[in-house]
């Protein structure tokens, strides 16, 4: 079973930092972009990030992010991160890390799967 399952968020002030942690496991990690999604309430998803899964130093982020958050992963642990930093109350949302691709797309990897455990970050002004 393919499970993605983000850990990390919290609430904290404008202009804090977090660091969202997502551990994967049930397909082969090392083949597969991973990155993460948000959706705040009443909005549309929206795509954050994505790293490579052929090199890590390859990304993408939503243009309302770059400069503040960092992806990253580590193949041997099956884990993909997000340094949040410089927070604005426009971040809250939940957080949830998926399969991607570097256009900013995000995807399931079977149909049948579901997006798995987000996680809830609340900005406060």
């Amino acid at each position: 079973e393919v499970q993605l399952q983000a850990s990390g968020g919290g609430l904290v002030q404008a202009g804090g930092s977090l660091r969202l942690s997502c551990v994967a496991s049930g397909f082969a990690f090392d083949d597969v972009a991973i990155g993460w999604f948000r959706q705040a309430p009443g909005k549309d998803r929206e795509g954050v990030s994505c790293i490579s899964s052929e090199d890590p130093t390859v990304h993408w982020y939503a243009d309302s992010v770059r400069g503040r958050f960092t992806v990253s992963r580590d193949n041997a642990k099956k884990m993909v991160y997000l340094k949040m930093i410089s927070l604005k109350p426009e971040d809250t949302a939940i957080y949830y890390c998926s399969a991607c691709t570097l256009g900013g797309s995000f995807y399931k990897m079977r149909e049948s799967d579901s997006w798995g455990q987000g996680t809830l970050v609340t900005v406060s002004s």
